[in-house]
């Protein structure tokens, strides 16, 4: 814990010194070697994961990974060339060069279309800075890695808080705006508009069919994995209880829908596609026969 304490002051003073210098600088301080072993057993590596690094430093979290997994890639971005030729010739004294690369960019021309799994442990404001970036870039699903520093108001999916914080969050799908699709429910075709708003991965939403609105209850989105339920009264039908869950791609969700008809004694399993749209019927003239 000490040696943490004293990286965590120095990381503090250099920073402090710079901001003279420039808006925003994060100094190389070497991440603790056990906190990157539990930033990466945070992330669950995959045979297939490409891990980035942004502000890579020594290389030593991107070099863990390969030794962890010997099967995923990876590279590292620094603003510094010496670290950069570095952690390039630790890689080859690894033996991983050919799962491994070191680039001299800065990390905000960093192409994270590839990536899998994202590390960072930069100035706090510069992690926020990057998070656009990351949103705009990352693939649904991307789990992104850091160690101390938080992403602002973009709440963690997962944290291991001791010794030293270690977070984990997942990119996620996005979601916001109108929705609609249709399911066939005792011999009716029943149509469906709903309204989703999304900040990051907390999701809320509302939904019509026919005269009748409800909230859309319990959403959960998980990179590109999304779920919710909704009890609606449906014309000649009556009260049914539904259970949505799929996957998002792109315009559209597709996946299934538990249905529950009174008197509930019996689970209708449907197909589910959902697809984004321009303008919503949720806004349609009601009238006042909602009875």
């Amino acid at each position: 814990m000490q040696s943490i304490r004293h990286a965590l002051f120095l990381f503090l003073v250099l920073a402090a010194g710079a901001a003279h210098a420039q808006e925003r600088f994060s100094p190389f301080v070497p991440s603790d070697q056990d906190n990157v072993e539990r930033m990466l057993k945070l992330a669950q590596l995959k045979d297939d994961d490409v891990v980035v690094d942004l502000g890579s430093g020594d290389g030593r979290i991107v070099l863990t990974a390969a030794r962890m997994n010997k099967k995923l890639r990876g590279f590292g971005v620094d603003i510094d060339e010496k670290l950069v030729i570095e952690s390039n010739a630790a890689a080859r004294a690894q033996g991983v060069a050919d799962r491994v690369q070191f680039l001299h960019l800065n990390a905000f021309d960093a192409d994270l279309r590839e990536a899998t799994v994202i590390s960072m442990w930069l100035w706090p404001e510069m992690q926020i800075l990057l998070r656009p970036v990351i949103l705009a870039q990352a693939r649904p699903g991307t789990r992104i890695i850091t160690n101390l520093w938080d992403l602002g108001s973009w709440k963690p999916d997962e944290e291991d808080l001791e010794p030293q914080r270690v977070s984990l969050w997942v990119v996620p799908a996005r979601v916001a705006g109108n929705w609609s699709w249709e399911l066939t429910i005792d011999g009716r075709r029943v149509a469906y508009a709903a309204i989703k708003e999304q900040r990051f991965q907390v999701v809320e939403g509302v939904v019509r069919t026919g005269n009748r609105r409800e909230v859309l209850q319990d959403v959960k989105l998980r990179g590109e994995d999304i779920s919710f339920t909704l009890m609606l009264t449906i014309e000649k039908v009556g009260f049914v209880r539904h259970a949505f869950r799929g996957k998002v791609r792109g315009d559209t969700i597709v996946g299934t829908a538990s249905v529950s008809l009174p008197p509930h004694e019996k689970t209708l399993e449907l197909p589910w596609r959902a697809t984004l749209t321009a303008t919503s019927a949720y806004f349609d003239p009601t009238g006042t026969n909602v009875q």
